[in-house]
Formats: C-alpha cells, sequence, structure tokens
C-alpha cells in the first residue's frame, strides 16, 4: 500500500514551471533575464556564428557545413517559397521566409541540446513576435499590391455576397485575418515545444529516477526502459523540430500569397 509514496519520494515531476525559471536580474522590469532569455540569445549567436562559417569560404564542391546550409536554402525556395508563391512573386519574400526557417529552427532544437533543455519557442514571448511579425508581412504585401482601401475592401468584404451579409462576415474576416492567423501561428508553435520538452524532460527525469535512486532489479530495469524512451523521444524531438518549423513557414507563406492573390483578384 505504501508502495507508490516510497516510490515518489524524491521524484522531481516536470512541470510547466519549467517554462519560468528563476529571474537572473531585472524582475519586476521589461528586461528581465532568465534562462529562456539566455538561451535565445545564445542560439542567436551560435546561429549566427554557425551561418557565417559555413558560407564564409563558399566553393563549387561544397563542405559539410556548406552543404547542410544549402540542403534549408534549397528546402525553402524549392518546397515552400516555389510551391506557394511561383518563382517570381516569391523572389522578394524568399530572404525573409528562409531567416524565419533558421532562426525558428535553431531555437525548437535548443530543448535537446544538453545544458540547455529547453527551446526558445517555449514561452508565447518569441512565438507571438514572430507571428506578429508575419501579420505586418502579408499586410505590408496586400497594401503594396493595391493600396490601403483596395485590400482591406478585399479581405473584409469578399465579393459576391449580398450586402447584408457584410453585418456578419466582416466582423469574421477581421478576426481572421489579424487575430486568429498570428495567434494560430504562436499557439501551435508554442503548445508542440512545450509538450515535446515535457516528454523528454519526464522520460530523463525518470530515468536517473530509476536507476541511480531506485532500490531493486526491477526498478533498474524500468530506468533501462525509461532511457530507450528518451533516446527515441530526443529523435522524435529533431523530427517534431523541424515539421512545426516547416508548418511555420509553410502558413506564412499560404498568407502572403492569400494577401497577393485577393489583390490581384480585386485589380482585375
Amino acid at each position: 500500500m505504501n508502495a507508490l509514496p516510497v516510490l515518489a519520494e524524491g521524484f522531481d515531476a516536470p512541470g510547466v514551471g519549467d517554462f519560468f525559471p528563476p529571474i537572473a536580474f531585472g524582475e519586476g522590469t521589461i528586461f528581465a533575464f532568465d534562462k529562456i532569455m539566455f538561451i535565445r540569445l545564445a542560439i542567436t549567436g551560435l546561429l549566427i556564428l554557425l551561418l557565417w562559417v559555413g558560407t564564409r569560404k563558399a566553393t563549387l564542391v561544397p563542405s559539410r557545413g556548406q552543404a547542410a546550409i544549402e540542403f534549408v536554402l534549397d528546402f525553402v525556395r524549392v518546397q515552400i517559397v516555389e510551391q506557394i508563391l511561383g518563382k517570381e512573386r516569391g523572389r522578394p519574400y524568399l530572404p525573409f521566409l528562409t531567416a524565419m526557417f533558421f532562426t525558428i529552427f535553431a531555437m525548437n532544437l535548443a530543448g535537446i541540446v544538453p545544458g540547455l533543455g529547453l527551446a526558445g519557442t517555449s514561452r508565447m514571448g518569441l512565438p507571438l513576435l514572430l507571428a506578429l511579425i508575419v501579420l505586418v508581412v502579408y499586410i505590408v504585401a496586400g497594401i503594396r499590391k493595391q493600396g490601403v482601401g483596395k485590400y482591406l475592401k478585399s479581405q473584409l468584404f469578399p465579393p459576391g455576397i449580398p450586402a447584408v451579409a457584410y453585418v456578419l462576415i466582416t466582423p469574421i474576416e477581421i478576426l481572421q485575418v489579424f487575430v486568429l492567423r498570428p495567434a494560430t501561428l504562436a499557439v501551435r508553435l508554442l503548445a508542440n515545444m512545450m509538450a515535446g520538452h515535457i516528454m523528454l524532460a519526464v522520460a530523463l527525469v525518470g530515468t536517473h529516477f530509476l536507476l541511480l535512486q531506485s532500490m531493486g532489479t526491477a526498478l533498474k530495469g524500468a530506468g533501462v526502459l525509461a532511457f530507450i524512451a528518451a533516446i527515441l523521444v530526443t529523435l522524435f524531438e529533431v523530427f517534431v523540430a523541424a515539421l512545426q518549423t516547416s508548418i511555420f513557414v509553410l502558413l506564412s507563406a499560404i498568407y502572403i500569397n492569400f494577401a497577393l492573390e485577393e489583390a490581384v483578384e480585386a485589380s482585375a
């Protein structure tokens, strides 16, 4: 009857508190600095360094680092930008979407780096900032194509429906264009990175507890299984990091394309 309390003693289960580590300095101000802020700065610096090292001596026969960077560049260009926007229309947005891909992927991978253990996107601030940048980009894209008035008209007053229906349709369109699109981008990325951290943390903490702190062969055997699970979850997290990055950038391209396509239709 007392097995569960004894087993649970000393087991520090991961939770939401992991995403709010102690503040190092600036508590109570907008400059509050904690572990996640450090991770974001460290990953940004490391990403810039790796991109510089990988491309500073670009050659016709690429090195491994250059080849990896070119693989990502080609993936974003061919599989996302050209597929969604087309070659000509997508060219102005290729640098933006590529930078977004590198940034999000690097921040996501921080969750499996020993010593960091948290994705830079596992707290709302960064996903929301990235989503708001996408919002600004696709609004500006539509406005540049057809002007403020025509763009807002094409977005908020879809043609081909009775005028009285705008009383219902226009508020929905306002919510969709200015709130739901960026909100879904941010929440989807955040939720997946938080869930991934908790899964991996449970496997790692369980491994440590069962192998090093528990008594008995059976529990140590369970610890070996937990260690195997931690390896599998880590590999799965790499996949999720890449997948969520691709989805974020793909949806960003789609939203830009919506703005440009609606602008073309409205001007036809």
